[in-house]
């Protein structure tokens, strides 16, 4: 799909200088535009490649002046680097815009399909499901009985749902990730065997809570494992049975969480942090990546290590950690001299 200069300055309000019929079909960085592309300039770090960049239409801040010849049109708007995270919505958007039940795929009778569906081929919908108006529903997906998916909830190929779990309004669930698989429970019998205790529950996804490509959420053994709203996950991220997750909480990739943790609003979690089962954890923590809890954190910590200290703490001890050897070996010359050794 091609845009003109005039298009594109219409949607992010701004004010074309040069041809404003040159048309694009593509993105770019500026480095490395090319001939029917779009780019921008944010950062002035990269200034100097706008006079040598091919791309047929930059977007500037409105205060840009140029200092040589340009052979690449301009849009000048108030903030090219949020007119740019615009545009690339507005593109996304585009290139989501499926509808309709693609063939051979599978709707049950009793299920409720919103307006504007789009369900891809191979996907599964089971029993008294209700999906939201604008719902994709990517191929090879699978969503059990008794789900709820709110609108504008997209969820990419693979994705899986189990039965009798509710996801909110204009979620995103990635390829690969697993939503109410049974939690992690067994009961060891008085032969040191191993029995399953049955996970009744489910997963709520609250709106707009976006989850990564291969991160699992597991049901509730009774009650509801919750997401809240504006939960940001990212890939290959273990959450546990009964685990509730505050809403605008981050958490990055390869973190798991044991059951029936709490964990607060706002928080900022690292890559491959381990967090311990029933603690709770406080707003607006920060976690550095890699470190492991194991007690209860209140708000507004920041925390680092395994086991976690206080961040200040942790870097103040790293400097004798790393010095430990040398340390150590001027307290055996001091035991040596003190005991009149040579």
């Amino acid at each position: 799909m091609k845009f003109t200069a005039e298009q594109i300055a219409g949607i992010l309000e701004g004010t074309v200088i040069g041809d404003s019929n040159v048309e694009v079909s593509t993105l770019a960085k500026i480095e490395e535009g090319t001939e029917g592309s779009l780019t921008f300039l944010a950062n002035p770090k990269y200034k100097p490649f706008i006079y040598s960049t091919k791309a047929s239409i930059t977007i500037v801040n409105s205060d840009f002046e140029p200092e040589e010849d340009l052979s690449t049109t301009l849009i000048k708007v108030e903030d090219a680097y949020k007119a740019f995270t615009k545009l690339l919505e507005y593109y996304n958007q585009i290139k989501l815009n499926k509808s309709g039940i693609e063939n051979p795929s599978y709707i049950s009778e009793s299920a409720k399909v919103g307006e504007n569906v789009y369900v891809g081929a191979f996907s599964y919908i089971g029993n008294n499901v209700r999906l939201g108006d604008n719902v994709k529903v990517f191929p090879n997906s699978y969503i059990g009985d008794n789900v709820v998916v709110g609108d504008n909830t997209i969820i990419f190929s693979g994705g899986k749902i189990y039965s009798e779990c509710v996801i909110g309004n204009d979620c995103v669930i990635n390829s690969g990730a697993i939503i109410g698989a049974d939690g992690f429970g067994f009961a060891p019998d008085e032969n040191g065997e191993y029995s399953k205790v049955p996970q009744i529950g489910n997963v709520i996804l609250e709106d707009n809570v976006d989850i990564g490509a291969g991160t699992t959420i597991d049901r509730a053994t009774l009650g509801s494992t919750v997401i809240r709203k504006g939960v940001k996950l990212d890939n290959q991220i273990q959450i546990a049975h009964n685990v509730e997750i505050g809403k605008n909480t981050v958490i990055a990739a390869q973190t798991g969480i044991a059951g029936s943790t709490k964990i607060g609003e706002n928080c900022q979690i690292g890559g491959q942090v381990g967090i311990v089962g029933h603690i709770t954890i406080g707003n607006n923590v920060k976690i550095q990546a890699q470190s492991g809890i194991g007690r209860s954190i209140k708000d507004n910590e920041v925390l680092q290590g395994s086991p976690a200290l206080a961040y200040g703490d942790y870097n103040k001890s790293y400097v004798h950690f790393k010095n430990l050897p040398k340390i150590v070996k001027n307290i055996n010359d001091l035991e040596k001299k003190l005991n009149g050794d040579s």
